[in-house]
């Protein structure tokens, strides 16, 4: 609620209690706390929280912050349900609710393989996030019976048309069916670019949840029809209908993962007796609709999303090319 996120962490904490007043349990009550955007804070949040009793802990935002907290969160073996997509959080009573790059990737590899893609690639930032495409992507093939993707990651100032010629060499006159680009804006657009003229037959190509808010692949034609993943567009649009009525603005991208922790977090505080295997025995495992549609809480504390594809129009409007199934179903 102060700091670098003071914005987006208002946001958070107003579909936080959009999720309360949906649940209609007057037996809850919610103790916002301001983390003030540093570990330091989320710490002393989450102490003061539970300080005063509270069962399950919403957020906090970042992976820094997350890290932080769960100490204190584990001690007063408390759930926490985390904003965060970094899956290095998860486990041990913290589950990381936001979509991690892997399960974008095995989305987009379950698809393209379902229609007869045989051959992927990636093209990527040589960095965290990166390396979890690469990884996910990897350990996908073998179970989709495909042989291991070609990988190129590149530095993060680096050449994207480079990478992208490069892909082309190392994958040789066969080419590629699918490529997952791990890029966004100019860089994804001079990959697209570069691609087209590099294989010798035109790939399906990829991208990540970001593309929804970038306006430079909406509008680059080597990059129509290319896909990516998001929340289910009606479970979506209800929600900001719900939050536009509640606080007069439409909710920013990640106020759903703040919805979707605090009814779980108030789930734990209903349903738990302390321990944090108990307060959600009954619900990892299980399917729920979110505020972006279908998501599962799996056991080793990652959250499982069911989630859309789309495909990039030139008309500016993603286009929908399969609904969002529910997780843990075959290719999801």
């Amino acid at each position: 609620l102060s700091g670098a996120n003071r914005p987006l962490g208002q946001a958070m904490l107003n579909a936080a209690q959009l999720a309360l007043f949906d649940q209609a349990d007057p037996g809850i009550e919610f103790l916002p706390r301001d983390t003030g955007s540093t570990p330091a804070g989320a710490a002393e949040a989450a102490r003061s929280a539970l300080g005063e009793g509270a069962r399950a802990l919403a957020g906090p935002l970042t992976l820094t912050e997350t890290a932080a907290a769960a100490g204190p969160a584990r001690a007063a073996r408390a759930p926490l349900m985390a904003f965060t997509s970094d899956a290095a959080q998860a486990g041990n009573g913290v589950w990381v609710l936001g979509t991690t790059p892997a399960e974008q990737a095995e989305r987009l590899a379950n698809a393209a393989a379902a229609l007869g893609a045989r051959r992927f690639g990636l093209i990527a930032p040589d960095d965290e996030f990166g390396r979890r495409l690469a990884a996910a992507l990897r350990a996908r093939m073998p179970a989709l019976g495909l042989a291991a993707p070609v990988v190129v990651l590149h530095a993060r100032a680096g050449d994207s048309a480079a990478a992208a010629r490069d892909l082309a060499t190392q994958a040789g006159p066969e080419g590629l069916d699918a490529v997952l680009l791990g890029l966004g804006g100019e860089r994804a657009k001079a990959a697209a670019i570069a691609l087209a003229t590099a294989l010798p037959q035109p790939a399906r190509l990829m991208g990540t949840s970001l593309w929804a808010q970038d306006p430079v692949v909406a509008r680059e034609p080597a990059l129509a029809d290319a896909w990516f993943p998001g929340p289910d567009p009606a479970t979506r649009s209800a929600f900001e209908q719900r939050y536009q009525s509640a606080f007069g603005e439409r909710p920013p991208r990640l106020a759903g993962v703040a919805y979707d922790a605090a009814a779980l977090a108030s789930r734990a505080a209903r349903e738990g007796d302390g321990a944090m295997a108990g307060p959600l025995a009954g619900t990892v495992g299980q399917a729920m609709l979110g505020a972006d549609g279908p998501i599962r809480l799996a056991p080793e504390g990652l959250a499982q999303h069911g989630l859309a594809l789309f495909a990039l129009d030139p008309s500016g409007e993603p286009r929908l090319v399969q609904p969002a199934p529910i997780p843990g179903a075959a290719g999801s």
